[in-house]
């Protein structure tokens, strides 16, 4: 076999190459053979351009392949990919494409990917957000099911998609067959590939931590670095020389044009956070125990976000140990608080760490939960019609509010995450008719009785979501006056009705994934009135073994670039009232909970900064009153993706 080197975009079959040990297993038995091949009979790809495309019709892989592939379960490659970065998995079918993203963990060491073949024809029914009911994690590498979707009863070709490909990545691929039962997803190769600090052993990278001494010198030259910042900033993080009514709360006010938070002492106030302020992030270590090299100690002092530490860890945490020694989460508290002032950061957004909203000493959010807890739930829309609904509403909220009514650092409330189920109400309809009795069940029986049509469909269940928003915004203004209902963060591109529920807020959040916020913004303004707080967004660059995230930059000084376009984009429109990043540091290189292992941090996972990120955010954490009050215009430079 000869290597094959392309990137045409619309490839012709390929007839002059066969794949022979290729297997197609007609019984559940299955057999897996590595070491029989030779660098020649491995497939190799580059990709280069904007798109890169390869695509190749299975009887060019193997003439045995069969192209009904609904009798099998799972397609399984061995894999070899030089970069983190995603690809696009494409089967092509006489009706259409069916794509599956796969983000390798690592890179540069061969895996075996064993790739539900589900996901090619439609989403799990499970979830409560978009991450829970997109992201589906495997030992080697992770998916994101995005589609589209269909049938796999007549397969014609087979496809790997690359998008703004940095440095000519390549992928290799030296087996693909069909299984009807599960082999497992692993690492196949130079086991151990995580290292003591957290770091990806395979690959070579500027700023690698090779012991101790060399993250001691660089966290004491970080020391020595951080200063008070040039913000113009209050105690609460608003700017001072600005005078409006103060009420002892954060509130929101349109002045001359412009929205503004106000906070407690009655200056204006723009919003600048990052989600996930916490001291740990884990990964999981069950079933991949080979994979590093060493693990974190059991538990010498518990983390504030730790979850299932006897089958995961965070490689964060244990730096932190080393960093800070005894005491070291007060320490570590010390240090967030400084690099906030050092960079112009004023919020701690959603999903921080329990500590730092306890003992204030910056603004924070909060998120409400709880009134989903025991009962039926589908695609996160619980039983909103039932009294035992209503009651679990009112009963969560109070718990979660009194305690906070009186505190001024809290700015609002959160009460829900990227509802996943717009687009798909039909089938949110068949999942409530099939699960058990509910309240809510009789209710859509008693409605489709009137007519049973997609259009109804929607019509119920914009209804249903529609009350369980009254019921929460009801029992925030009951238990809380004094607080901003933040909204319920938006995500993705939902229906202009979705959007238009933003008008039961004070504040309508949107997590908005793009290079430039404006258009969802005018839009969700033009439905709603209500002026706008960016709940989530980010740029990552791939490397370190870590993926990019869901927006690209080429590298970190990009990722600043990124950053100030965006913000300051978004700052000069009326309705802004700040932006929240996500997140504070990297995910972890095998992964967290659900899979994502994005290089999308203001720090690593050795706590060192991502500077050249940093001096972006910086700029324009100083340039963001005068761009939203008009008296500068926003930066124009876009970055550059590769």
């Amino acid at each position: 076999m000869k290597t094959v080197d392309r990137r045409i975009v619309d490839l012709s079959p390929l007839k002059s190459w066969r794949f022979p040990m290729l297997q197609v297993l007609i019984s559940s038995v299955l057999f897996f053979s590595t070491a029989c091949f030779t660098d020649e009979e491995i497939l190799r790809v580059v990709f280069e351009g904007t798109i890169s495309e390869h695509k190749w019709a299975l009887k060019d892989l193997d003439p045995e392949l069969p192209s009904d592939w609904s009798p099998y379960e799972y397609l399984v490659m061995e894999l070899r990919a030089s970069s983190p970065q995603r690809f696009f998995l494409r089967t092509y079918t006489a009706d259409g494409i069916r794509r599956l993203v796969i983000m390798p963990v690592g890179q540069g060491v061969w895996f075996r990917a064993s790739v539900p073949l589900q996901y090619f024809k439609g989403k799990d029914q499970e979830g409560h957000d978009l991450a829970s009911t997109n992201n589906r994690p495997r030992n080697s590498f992770w998916m994101s099911v995005w589609g589209p979707f269909g049938g796999l009863d007549a397969v014609e070709a087979l496809g790997v998609t690359m998008e703004y490909p940095l440095g000519k990545p390549t992928l290799e691929i030296r087996s693909i067959r069909l299984a009807k039962e599960d082999p497992g997803s692993d690492i196949l190769e130079k086991l151990p590939v995580v290292g003591e600090f957290g770091q990806w052993i395979p690959t070579e990278w500027p700023g690698k931590i090779r012991n101790l001494e060399q993250l001691e010198q660089e966290w004491a030259e970080e020391a020595e670095k951080l200063g008070d910042g040039d913000f113009n900033h209050c105690r609460y993080g608003g700017y001072l020389g600005t005078q409006a009514e103060a009420t002892g709360f954060f509130r929101v006010e349109q002045i001359e044009g412009k929205w503004w938070f106000v906070d407690p002492d009655g200056h204006l106030f723009l919003s600048t956070g990052v989600n996930c302020m916490g001291n740990s992030i884990n990964t999981r270590t069950e079933g991949r125990e080979s994979y590093y090299a060493a693990l974190p100690p059991p538990d010498p002092m518990r983390s504030t976000q730790s979850r299932g530490r006897g089958s995961s860890v965070s490689f964060y945490t244990w730096n932190l140990q080393r960093r800070f020694g005894e005491g070291w989460n007060t320490k570590w508290i010390d240090q967030l608080i400084k690099r906030m002032e050092s960079w112009g950061l004023n919020t701690v957004a959603n999903w921080s760490s329990s500590v730092l909203r306890d003992t204030p000493r910056k603004p924070y959010v909060a998120g409400l939960s709880g009134w989903q807890r025991g009962g039926t739930s589908f695609l996160g829309l619980p039983d909103v019609f039932s009294d035992e609904f209503a009651l679990s509403v009112d009963e969560a909220v109070a718990r979660q509010c009194e305690p906070r009514k009186n505190d001024p650092w809290l700015s609002g409330y959160f009460i829900g995450n990227e509802p996943p189920w717009p687009g798909r109400e039909s089938e949110l309809v068949g999942m409530i008719l099939a699960g058990p009795e509910t309240t809510t069940q009789r209710e859509l029986k008693a409605f489709l009785a009137q007519g049973d049509t997609p259009e109804r469909h929607k019509e119920f269940i914009l209804s249903a979501f529609e009350r369980y928003l009254n019921l929460i915004s009801t029992a925030i203004r009951k238990h809380d006056p004094n607080h901003l209902n933040l909204g319920i963060r938006f995500g993705g591109h939902p229906a202009d009705e979705v959007i238009r529920m933003g008008r039961f807020f004070e504040v309508n959040t949107l997590n908005v994934y793009d290079d430039d916020p404006v258009a969802q913004m005018e839009r969700a303004y033009k439905l709603t009135g209500r002026p706008t707080l960016i709940g989530e967004f980010h740029i990552g660059s791939p490397g370190n073994g870590l993926a990019a995230g869901l927006v690209q930059a080429r590298d970190q000084e990009e990722r600043g670039v990124a950053y100030r376009y965006y913000v300051e984009q978004a700052a000069a429109l009326p309705s802004f009232l700040g932006v929240h990043w996500f997140q504070w540091l990297d995910q972890p290189v095998t992964g967290r909970g659900d899979g994502e292992n994005y290089n999308i941090g203001f720090v690593d996972v050795t706590d060192r900064p991502h500077w050249d990120f940093v001096e972006g955010v910086k700029a324009t954490n100083q340039r963001l009153f005068d761009v939203h009050s008009g008296k500068e215009p926003p930066v124009n430079r876009k970055a550059k993706v590769q």
